[in-house]
């Protein structure tokens, strides 16, 4: 993916870094993997604002993402790669020899009239789905199911990946960008390269009515409201709030927020961010 800076020909122009959108091939969806999209605006079922911050946003219609690659043994082929405006990834459009045609996370590299397949007993290449027991260690990966049939979990926004370390006995040890190590079921299925679009992270919208559009209202500081508002709000002028918390008074930093009695805490053998 490429980005291009824009002639700041208004202001909200001059610091924008937009995506250039040269890898897409198709400019419309197909019509069958479509399904509605209804925008909750942060109310709950009735009616009540519970999650600030959120509403507004451009129309869109959900894709249908196939994460489990169940169809195994069957070629497909890449017919096109496109926008979905309900991830940072891109998605490619499959059509397999049976005719069918699915959507799937698209790989960095990945280009239209590439045969994939999924399944056991397929090569370790870019777009291939399979077990962690037959990826070669050292091979990058995405798309990674937690629970074998569940459909992928981990490493499927743009840019993320995952290296496959070690394997001993059920387990196969992954690596993930953030420095975590992690065991994960041979029998899961994970798919072979990094996930598309990995500039997403440089991009800059350049206004705040492109945040209106992917549907975030402004966010409002904790100390610039008042004490009844904020554990931060309140003081003359611009005081510091004291430590940085949340509304409810949770520390923001360094506070352990992890439940130690979490299913996957037995599997976590390093923990992010530390070495």
């Amino acid at each position: 993916m490429a980005l291009k800076k824009l002639r700041p020909t208004s202001p909200g122009q001059r610091f924008r870094i937009a995506p250039a959108f040269d890898e897409l091939t198709a400019s419309t969806p197909e019509k069958s993997l479509l399904a509605p999209l209804k925008n909750s605006g942060g109310r709950n079922n009735s009616g009540k604002m519970s999650n600030r911050y959120m509403g507004g946003g451009h129309k869109a219609r959900y894709r249908i993402v196939d994460f489990k690659r169940d169809k195994a043994s069957v070629p497909a082929t890449v017919k096109t790669i496109e926008y979905d405006p309900n991830r940072t990834a891109r998605i490619a459009l499959l059509q397999y020899a049976d005719g069918e045609k699915r959507y799937i996370i698209a790989p960095a590299g990945l280009a239209v009239g590439t045969v994939i397949v999924s399944g056991t007993g397929v090569a370790p290449e870019v777009g291939n789905a399979l077990p962690l027991r037959e990826i070669p260690l050292g091979t990058i990966v995405h798309a990674i199911e937690l629970q074998p049939g569940a459909g992928a979990a981990m490493a499927r926004s743009a840019g993320t990946y995952a290296q496959l370390v070690a394997r001993e006995d059920r387990y196969a040890t992954l690596k993930l960008p953030s420095g975590e190590m992690r065991m994960v079921l041979v029998t899961c299925m994970a798919t072979v390269g990094t996930v598309s679009n990995g500039d997403h992270m440089n991009v800059r919208l350049g206004k705040a009515g492109r945040n209106r559009w992917l549907g975030r209202r402004p966010r409002v500081r904790g100390v610039a409201m008042n004490p009844v508002d904020h554990p931060m709000g309140g003081g003359e002028g611009k005081s510091s709030g004291g430590h940085p918390r949340s509304r409810n008074g949770i520390f923001s930093k360094g506070q352990k927020t992890r439940n130690k009695n979490k299913y996957s805490e037995q599997l976590i053998i390093n923990r992010k961010g530390k070495k």
